[in-house]
């Protein structure tokens, strides 16, 4: 299986894509936003989005949206082929997509909604935390994308506070407080330890 950006090379897949997307939802019976192949062209045209594949068969795709600016990214798109499914593909795009996020938007705060259990876990062990939908965007272009799905009578009659999904959030200024403050109390505990160490040493005497 090998997972790469997708290019122009890759978009003979968009339809199968799109089918592959709009049939997912209905066997699951609930909300996908629908894609058109041309929406699906564009991401790969500018590098921002994902395929897997197994040979010349279409395995997997997920792609990235860019809002407010850059101030925001979200993952979006996920599918695996049903061939494919249950042998944690899924995952490895994610993961494959997510790196790609972080390294043309690293200021970016990367976001997603989902329904679906496997994707919030996937989604957790990246770094993401489940937020309300008031610490996402506010671009009203990313709301729009939700108007093909069934549930989108419910997001407006909640005025986009919240709806049958689930928002998480990867905050990277978040990440790397936490990562500071992780490397400090090592270091304290070492320096704190040098000192027991330093003193046990003098009473000793």
């Amino acid at each position: 299986m090998n997972i790469v950006v997708a290019n122009q090379s890759h978009f003979k897949f968009a339809q199968i894509i799109c089918d592959t997307i709009a049939d997912s939802a209905k066997v699951r019976g609930t909300g996908i936003a629908k894609r058109t192949p041309e929406y699906i062209l564009k991401k790969m045209e500018n590098g921002n989005a994902v395929i897997a594949l197994d040979k010349d068969k279409f395995a997997g795709f997920c792609y990235i949206e860019v809002w407010g600016h850059d101030k925001y990214v979200a993952n979006s798109g996920l599918i695996v082929h049903p061939d494919y499914r249950a042998q944690g593909l899924a995952k490895k795009i994610k993961q494959k997509i997510f790196e790609l996020s972080t390294e043309k938007f690293p200021d970016a705060k990367i976001f997603g909604i989902t329904t679906g259990l496997a994707v919030m876990k996937i989604n957790y062990e990246l770094g993401y935390k489940p937020v309300t939908f008031s610490e996402l965007t506010d671009d009203p272009e990313f709301w729009k994308g939700c108007q093909t799905c069934k549930n989108f009578d419910v997001l407006t009659r909640t005025e986009q506070k919240m709806c049958l999904c689930t928002g998480m959030l990867y905050d990277p200024t978040t990440k790397a407080k936490e990562k500071e403050k992780k490397v400090n109390g090592k270091a304290f505990k070492r320096l704190k330890s040098i000192k027991e160490s330093l003193f046990l040493k003098k009473k000793n005497k």
